[in-house]
């Protein structure tokens, strides 16, 4: 691969990596001592210069550091999800200290994520089995959403404020519509089973190859992203290695895409903000892949339908590219939002932020 940028974190191991919504030359990094195991976390804030990739500020934490998000509304703000279940609101112009802690979680923070649309709130998951909804100006949360078990990963949808999303251990995907009564299943709207056959419609599917899609054996789902194009499409991955995408407005029609390839559980996926198709994984398998859903490429499907009637088909994902310049499990990946469109960071537990232009992997 021709262009990559490397920053190393020396006596820490990277869980998450994220690029500034306000610039393209700045990124940070979420990481911990001894693997996430025992031991503090320390926040790198990175910039991109002629000179490479510098660290341009620091911040240490008392606990792993396990995900990150950059404020909406204040582009030298971002917020850190930490290992003893607090969440720390951090100010690049302020020295050591967080500006803002926030800690009602019982169990370790996992993942958190600030509202894009209205720019006021952000939400935490934890292994507690909770979704928190959070004021940056109020050190108590405004709401709190029960999922009962480990819930490894929470989002909003990028175009709708109202709708949150996570994806847990019991192998489900849920969404949660704020604008639905408190009583009503604590806003509960749909619960998908990730590893399911398809049980409305035909009540099967097929994939491309005309094989009916049968499920899986249910696993822990580890991570999903919202598509940046279609508000009503999720793409999930996690333990049994498979990346899987789903129409939210069809709960029951299994998934619309799946895409296999990646040797051990996926860590992170995310929506390319620049082409409706293309996503990128991170796996423990230390490779990040770039694929495509297939959404935009014809499907060869030739099939037998007893009775006339059609299935629905699952498409077959294809893998675009790989990337295996890390020597360790791969936590972490994202899109950079500006420029020509192509440009991701990834972060593995070799202690090494990598920047790589994903368009020379597409290029062959």
């Amino acid at each position: 691969m021709a262009s990559m940028l490397e920053f190393r974190t020396p006596g820490y191991n990277p869980y998450a990596v994220k690029y500034s919504p306000y610039y393209d030359s700045r990124l940070a990094v979420a990481t911990a001592s001894n693997y996430g195991i025992v031991g503090n976390g320390r926040l790198f804030c990175l910039g991109l210069s002629a000179a490479g990739v510098q660290c341009e500020k620091s911040f240490e934490t008392n606990d792993a550091q396990y995900d990150l998000a950059w404020s909406e509304i204040n582009e030298n703000q971002l917020i850190v999800a930490c290992g003893d279940g607090s969440l720390k609101l951090f100010d690049l112009g302020v020295e050591n200290f967080p500006v803002m802690n926030f800690h009602e979680h019982k169990r370790e923070t996992f993942s958190v994520c600030w509202n894009p649309v209205t720019k006021d709130s952000f939400i935490s998951s934890s292994w507690d089995g909770t979704i928190k909804l959070w004021s940056p100006t109020r050190n108590e949360s405004i709401k709190t959403l029960p999922i009962g078990c480990c819930t490894y990963s929470t989002s909003y949808c990028p175009s709708n404020p109202a709708l949150i999303s996570s994806v847990s251990a019991d192998s489900s995907l849920r969404i949660f519509d704020l604008r639905t009564p408190m009583s009503a299943k604590y806003h509960l709207t749909n619960v998908i089973p990730v590893h399911a056959p398809a049980t409305g419609g035909q009540g099967y599917s097929r994939l491309a190859d005309g094989s009916i899609y049968s499920g899986a054996v249910p696993n822990e789902v580890l991570t999903h992203d919202w598509n940046k194009y279609n508000d009503t499409v999720i793409a999930t991955a996690g333990v049994d290695r498979v990346i899987r995408t789903f129409d939210i407005r069809n709960p029951a029609g299994g998934p619309l895409a799946v895409m296999t390839g990646h040797e051990y559980a996926v860590r992170r996926v995310a929506w390319s903000p620049h082409a409706s198709d293309i996503l990128v994984s991170a796996s423990y398998d230390m490779s990040v892949r770039v694929w495509t859903d297939g959404s935009t490429m014809p499907q060869n499907v030739q099939h037998t339908v007893p009775s006339g009637r059609q299935p629905d088909t699952v498409r077959a994902g294809t893998q675009l590219g790989l990337m295996n310049r890390h020597t360790e499990f791969v936590t972490g990946v994202d899109w950079c939002l500006f420029g020509a469109g192509g440009w991701c960071a990834s972060a593995g537990w070799d202690e090494r932020v990598l920047l790589w232009d994903a368009a020379s992997l597409l290029r062959g």
